[in-house]
């Protein structure tokens, strides 16, 4: 027995090392427990042939061709598979003799037939009990009080909620026969706003020509904006003269309508920016906030802050859409501060106002309790749209966008849109190859719109550009997409070398040399070609809206998912 024991060990021992390279018998990733990261083969860029001074862009390039080709031999292996694919077969129907025979009857018939299985399933409370060697007197003391039996229900209730909750696999369930409909019941507790202002003390005062003035709460809460901007990672903004202008039109604006006075009461014109000084505002504030900052609080005092906190945001954080709890993203308003923008924004500086409850929608489900506004005020509207996703909705004043209340990431909704891109993308790679040689055959098209339509595709296909649009550079930021480049935006190195630089999304600089096709590279010095010059569309016969149109039509596919599943390289992977 010892030995068979000591066997036994060995043997375990043996098992849970890595084996050696002499051993063929496992694999090692079965040894290990884990998946290994990719081969060297599946992640490195093809080898030269002895020619190490080949640029990385090459490299890539061919990389990338070898995958293309690859989706296109998988593209055609999938869809031979669907056109071989037999019907399912469908399961042979039950005998109809048995249907003159009387339910009670053949359920009588069943139990006989298996009556040995039906009394051990009948008996199985009694069988419990013949196993115990304990008197039948001491059971019954053992059994549990009924408060206790509550305590022990209702911990396995919420036990069992929590599981469901955990276990609900929404991939898994059935579709819904209108899509459009987005939920049946929706409950929610509305908006959490931030904290009103809390006014300055009466002896910290802004200053204005050298002289204390006393601002309007109004006024004086955009003068804290200015201040909160003086810190070290901020200040930069405030040599910004397209900032200064900006703010100093919208404070005027304030001081002209709430009012500012001198300590005799008269009012003040405040007419220069450079005479404002808010230093003992800025000490005051840059005061209160370390004061504030969690690494200068005791543990108590953290842990009673923490506490406040989820309290005050429980209500807000999730709501019940079709009796399942889902996680709500942004439940916040966003707080009144200074607009900032990406990159060069025309409109930084000026004062993003306090949102009131009468600029807000709230869409919930009828026969639901409507959220209570905050006292004093009353919501905009209240509607009930099953159509839409979102749960409050308001229009924000510098750039008139509108602001909504979405579900959490991790939220069944989410993961069924992003499952949908998935399914989408599954669709695509059956039909790449098809349409990557429509549009190669009319980057030779004699159409003019049609040739551009296809190298803005190929562009869109190969480099992950996204569409672009015109914009309105007296209210966004200057950035550019691929129907929107400019003469001045390419460079052309022949053979067949391009070079873009321009302000892309959220102003980010993109700057990419690319190896192109040489047809490619042709109708792009086409399009280049005399008299246009700086400051001219690169694609003068293309507009995103007519380009996206065109672009749907011809893959029924929208351009930005396209470009996105290209940028993350799904399509050319195997999307299992």
């Amino acid at each position: 027995m010892l030995t068979m024991l000591s066997q036994a060990k060995r043997q375990k021992k043996q098992a849970n090392r890595v084996p050696e390279s002499d051993s063929d018998d496992e694999p090692i990733a079965r040894a290990r427990g884990k998946k290994l990261p990719p081969s060297y083969d599946e992640t490195a860029l093809p080898e030269s042939s002895g020619d190490d001074d080949e640029p990385l862009s090459v490299k890539l390039a061919q990389k990338k061709r070898d995958m293309e080709k690859e989706a296109e031999k998988q593209a055609k292996v999938i869809r031979a598979k669907e056109r071989t694919k037999k019907p399912a077969t469908k399961k042979a129907v039950k005998d109809e003799s048995d249907d003159d025979v009387p339910l009670a009857k053949s359920s009588a018939s069943k139990r006989r037939s298996n009556g040995t299985a039906a009394k051990r399933k009948s008996n199985g409370v009694k069988k419990e009990e013949s196993d115990s060697d304990a008197p039948i007197s001491k059971k019954a003391k053992a059994k549990p009080t009924s408060s206790a039996k509550k305590a022990v229900k209702a911990e396995s209730k919420k036990a069992s909620e929590s599981e469901d909750e955990e276990e609900y696999a929404w991939w898994n369930a059935p579709k819904k026969e209108n899509d459009d409909i987005k939920w049946t019941t929706l409950e929610h507790n509305g908006v959490l706003f931030p904290p009103d202002y809390e006014p300055l003390p009466k002896n910290v005062k802004m200053l204005y020509d050298g002289q204390p003035v006393t601002l309007a709460p109004e006024v004086e809460e955009v003068a804290t904006f200015w201040v909160a901007m003086m810190t070290p990672a901020s200040s930069h903004h405030l040599e910004n003269p397209v900032f200064r202008k900006n703010f100093f039109e919208d404070f005027k604006e304030y001081c002209d309508k709430y009012g500012v006075t001198d300590a005799q009461g008269k009012k003040v014109a405040v007419k220069s920016l450079e005479k404002c000084n808010f230093d003992k505002i800025y000490a005051y504030w840059s005061e209160k906030v370390e004061q504030n900052k969690s690494k200068n609080m005791t543990k108590e005092e953290r842990e009673a802050a923490k506490a406040k906190k989820d309290a005050l945001e429980a209500p807000f954080t999730h709501c019940l859409w079709d009796g399942r709890k889902q996680k709500v993203g942004n439940f916040r308003v966003e707080p009144p501060s200074l607009f900032r923008g990406r990159g060069e924004h025309p409109k930084t500086g000026k004062v993003k106002q306090r949102v009131q409850p009468e600029q807000i929608t709230i869409n919930i489900g009828k026969g639901a309790k409507v959220p209570e506004p905050p006292k004093g005020h009353k919501w905009k509207a209240v509607q009930h749209d099953q159509k839409a996703t979102w749960l409050a909705m308001w229009q924000e004043n510098i750039n008139q966008n509108y602001k909504y209340v979405m579900l959490g990431a991790d939220s069944d909704i989410k993961g069924q849109s992003d499952f949908k891109k998935f399914e989408k993308a599954r669709e695509l790679k059956k039909h790449i190859d098809k349409i990557r040689k429509d549009y190669t055959k009319e980057l030779k098209s004699e159409v003019m719109a049609d040739r551009q339509r296809a190298t803005a595709m190929y562009l869109i296909d190969k480099m992950a550009l996204r569409a672009g649009n015109e914009k309105d550079t007296e209210n966004e930021a200057d950035t550019v997409g691929c129907c929107s480049l400019k003469y001045e935006h390419i460079t052309l190195e022949p053979p067949n070398k391009v070079t873009f630089d321009f302000l892309g999304k959220d102003s980010i600089p993109y700057r990419e040399t690319a190896i192109v096709e040489p047809q490619v590279f042709k109708n792009l010095k086409l399009f280049k070609k005399a008299p246009k010059t700086t400051g001219d569309d690169l694609f003068d016969r293309l507009n995103v809206s007519f380009f996206s149109f065109l672009f749907f039509s011809f893959l029924l596919f929208p351009c930005p998912l396209y470009k996105k599943l290209v940028a993350d390289g799904i399509i050319d992977l195997s999307v299992e």
